[in-house]
């Protein structure tokens, strides 16, 4: 799938184009305006959960924090973060982390296939603020830790095996990853002001015991090529990981991770952008940032994201107005969706049924602001195919 620069989305009457890291506009055009509603049109009002829809879609509560999950009698965690669905049988299940430290962790709610609860329980004890994460190939939910010297935990999502810790994928401030499987790789990001973009090679694909850490290296632009360079010391003690590789480049808070057709993204939170990484020819650029646009866009505080079959980014806002924007392959940036009354929260870990029928998410800190008030919800209709 090819994306264009999408900074032009929030241009409207003129002609735009990036050099450089700056939005030029021809002679014919207009100053920066909102962009429109997108395909799914505008918001409507407040609905019994404070979540503002487009027309046809509904939302529920799948779980609160200290309260047992519908059904279940397992009591659902507090600050929940990242998250992933996996097909069940018939059936799916959600998977979502804990972003609490100590305890962490990550817990999972299973659906049948009318989408009914049939069981919630814990699938990763005993960690550290386990932020965001990434699904694999294989169907397992790597947990990551999003602490000094932290740890990527592979967890299985259906509750029959141990976690295991992958030593190999690196110690550091881990944030989100992306399973790429043209490449056989896993792309990480760290969550720290001069963090660093790494990719893990494992010695045998399916197989995160063993493999080599690598971080990009390039130059300081918003674009242009890049290389991969191996990380001498991935336990990142004496010497962190973002500090061992010259010419490594650095990102500000690196945050969510999405893979799809040669083509990763990823989001930083110190400057409001998501980037796109072309892995076909070795190339990155940005696909969004807001100060290009005067702040006209409505995205702002980006964290985690996700895809949806018809090739549209989903991105939720950490802070911001509490809203998950779209971004679809021919360039808008809209709103899909925002709650009301949760300005002290964030949205965090979107992620849609195996269907694609069903968007699950978070607010981690709910209507106090206070991690024990968590709410996880599930918005469904008729998301684009």
């Amino acid at each position: 799938m090819e994306r264009r620069n999408l900074l032009r989305a929030a241009v409207l009457g003129g002609t735009t184009a990036v050099f450089g890291g700056t939005l030029w506009r021809g002679a014919a055009y207009a100053a920066p305006a909102q962009p429109g509603p997108g395909p799914y049109g505008a918001l409507g009002s407040p609905d019994a959960n404070g979540i503002r829809l487009p027309s046809g879609f509904s939302s529920r509560v799948i779980a609160r924090s200290g309260q047992t999950v519908s059904g279940t009698s397992y009591s659902w965690h507090n600050a929940p973060d990242g998250g992933a669905c996996y097909a069940d049988g018939s059936g799916w299940i959600y998977v979502s982390n804990s972003e609490i430290n100590p305890s962490g962790g990550a817990s999972a709610v299973k659906f049948s296939s009318t989408g009914a609860i049939t069981g919630a329980y814990r699938i990763l004890s005993n960690t550290r603020q386990n932020c965001a994460g990434g699904k694999t190939p294989w169907n397992t939910w790597l947990s990551c830790e999003e602490v000094s010297l932290g740890y990527v935990y592979e967890t299985d999502p259906f509750g029959v095996n141990a976690a295991i810790r992958r030593d190999a994928m690196g110690r550091f401030k881990h944030e989100a990853a992306a399973a790429d499987p043209v490449r056989q790789v896993v792309y990480l990001t760290e969550d720290e002001t001069n963090g660093r973009f790494y990719r893990f090679v494992p010695t045998t694909w399916g197989n995160l015991s063993a493999g080599t850490l690598q971080v990009m290296v390039a130059g300081s632009g918003t674009s242009g090529s890049f290389t991969w360079a191996n990380v001498p010391d991935p336990d990142g003690s004496p010497t962190a990981t973002r500090s061992q590789v010259s010419g490594s480049k650095s990102f500000n808070g690196g945050e969510g991770c999405h893979y799809a057709n040669d083509t990763v993204w990823f989001t930083t939170k110190g400057d409001n952008r998501v980037w796109q990484v072309n892995l076909a020819n070795s190339t990155y650029e940005l696909a969004y940032d807001d100060s290009l646009v005067n702040g006209t866009a409505p995205l702002t505080g980006v964290d985690n994201i996700t895809g949806s079959s018809s090739g549209d980014l989903f991105v939720a806002e950490d802070g911001g107005n509490m809203e998950i924007c779209l971004i679809t392959p021919d360039d808008v940036v809209a709103v899909f969706l925002r709650i009301d009354g949760q300005s002290s929260s964030e949205i965090t870990g979107p992620a849609f049924s195996p269907d694609g029928t069903r968007l699950y998410f978070s607010s981690q800190r709910g209507t106090s602001g206070s991690s024990s008030d968590g709410i996880t919800y599930e918005v469904t209709g008729p998301f684009r195919p």
